[in-house]
């Protein structure tokens, strides 16, 4: 059927009228050089700080130094294929994410691509990497406990929905599994997990990845993967995708927990990049802004108003010390930065105790503001107790005679540290590190033998779930240990001793 003359011209009518005079740019620049993953560029002459540009292979890449007549790129992907003379495209946007529900589950690479062969994910929605931390006027107080179900951590270093509290220790003393096990705890509280890997090797993300998925943890958790076999560039915007993504959860007023392991490969990775980008080293060789590196990042961890959305997003830096030395660079900047730190030792960890947490070193600025009544009325004690039992130890280690009173501490902190080990992916729900707190704190374990003690108070709470859910159930939803349930539990611990006794005297 042909079309009537007056059709074609009423067509031809609204597409002149709609027609859009407007010119379109492109602003465009050539590479002069390409090595190592950075790129130096020719002709972006307004182009800014931390733009996205994309050249001609189809690689994106990110401005991050600004000279007089050239630009230094970044090269979010492979070189290959970049020479001399290669075409860049500004984009006129700053480098960003894709955020959105569609990530839970799922393990992406730093710039939310889907790395796991799970298929495309579907989100609409991108936010900048780099984003400026809540004000102070659009906080909260942090006062609500995120557990981690590590009664060592919960006991005497407990963080709070909002806390930054950084994992610090030698390489290989369980500062990833703290992590890990602090994730699976928070299966059924409503908290996603953001986990960012930061030059670690590939099977060890997969083994987190398996683990996250043995226990349900997937559920609720995104995998930041950018592995050792990358760039430096990849490495370093890392934590700053991982945290983009949690921010707008967070501003959808849901609680988030992001792991970053660790910041010190983080830190040299940006130190890489520096050096070829010719900036001047300074201490060793680290440029003059890395404070700045890390303080902008773990500045977006809050707790928000509920005006600006009732979210809040805990932070859990790991850094990797050598040979014990806190007082490094690194190290302390991450310090000064962050509300507390678990210190985990390698003399403990080889003498058997896991988690190696150094009581002494080991601090939480939010402290008793966020811990359960029940937790807090039981573990009162506890640091004092293993403090005075570490200098004792340190005295007696020699002597053959000791008075009864300094024989009873030793004995007391002993079973405390026994009560202290709990194996991997093992967390304990408030209840049960309540009562195992109770009986410890109060000496009514004293006259357990010491090899005894830590199957018969696992037993033992293993009991009382059973045979006393109302008193559980009590705990667990009220957050307090109270007078009748506290009678409950002497009373049941007695009768678990008379049936106990034959066991330990055989």
């Amino acid at each position: 059927m042909r079309a009537k003359p007056e059709e074609i011209v009423s067509v031809l009518r609204e597409e002149i009228q709609n027609y859009d005079t407007r010119v379109r740019r492109d602003e465009t620049g050539t590479v002069l050089e390409v090595g190592d993953g950075i790129a130096t560029v020719y002709g972006l002459d307004q182009a800014v700080y931390g733009e996205l540009v994309e050249l001609d292979t189809g690689v994106k890449g990110m401005v991050m130094n600004l000279a007089r007549d050239s630009v230094g790129v970044v090269l979010l992907g492979s070189e290959a294929g970049v020479r001399e003379g290669t075409v860049v495209r500004r984009t006129g946007r700053a480098a960003d994410v894709p955020v959105g529900d569609g990530l839970i589950g799922r393990v992406v690479d730093v710039l939310g691509q889907p790395i796991d062969g799970l298929g495309p994910i579907e989100t609409t929605e991108t936010r900048p990497i780099e984003h400026e931390a809540s004000g102070v006027v659009s906080r909260e107080p942090v006062n609500v406990p995120l557990q981690t179900g590590i009664l060592a951590i919960d006991a005497m270093v407990p963080i709070g929905r909002g806390q930054r509290e950084l994992i610090i220790g030698d390489r290989q003393t369980g500062k990833t599994a703290i992590a890990v096990d602090t994730i699976l705890n928070q299966k059924g509280q409503d908290v996603i997990c953001i986990y960012v890997a930061i030059g670690q090797k590939a099977s060890t993300v997969a083994r987190i990845q398996d683990t996250l998925k043995k226990h349900g943890a997937m559920d609720y958790s995104i995998i930041v993967s950018s592995t050792a076999s990358e760039s430096a560039p990849l490495q370093y915007i890392a934590p700053y995708s991982g945290a983009a993504m949690g921010e707008y959860f967070m501003g959808k007023g849901k609680d988030v927990l992001i792991v970053y392991d660790d910041l010190s490969k983080h830190a040299v990775a940006y130190r890489t990049l520096s050096l070829l980008l010719k900036r001047s080293p300074g201490r060793e060789a680290y440029p003059g802004d890395v404070f700045y590196l890390h303080s902008r990042l773990l500045e977006r961890a809050c707790r928000l108003t509920k005006e600006y959305g009732g979210g809040s997003m805990t932070a859990l830096p790991i850094i990797e010390t050598q040979a014990g030395d806190v007082s490094a660079y690194i190290p302390t900047n991450v310090i000064s930065i962050t509300d507390g730190q678990i210190y985990l030792e390698t003399d403990l960890f080889f003498a058997g105790q896991r988690p190696a947490v150094n009581v002494g070193l080991s601090v939480s600025r939010v402290g008793g503001a966020a811990q359960t009544r029940a937790i807090k009325k039981t573990a009162g004690t506890l640091r004092i107790d293993l403090a005075r039992f570490r200098e004792l130890e340190v005295f007696t280690q020699f002597a053959s005679d000791l008075d009864p009173a300094t024989q009873q501490a030793l004995d007391h902190g002993r079973r405390l540290l026994e009560l202290l080990k709990q194996p991997l992916y093992h967390p304990m729900p408030v209840s049960r590190q309540a009562i195992l707190l109770y009986v410890a704190t109060s000496g009514l374990v004293d006259d357990v033998p010491l090899e005894h003690v830590r199957p018969f108070a696992l037993g033992f709470a293993g009991e009382m779930e059973a045979e006393h859910p109302d008193v559980v159930a009590e705990i667990e939803s009220t957050g307090t240990l109270s007078g009748p349930a506290v009678e409950c539990i002497r009373a049941a611990l007695a009768d678990a001793k008379k049936r106990g006794s034959a066991t330990w005297q055989a």
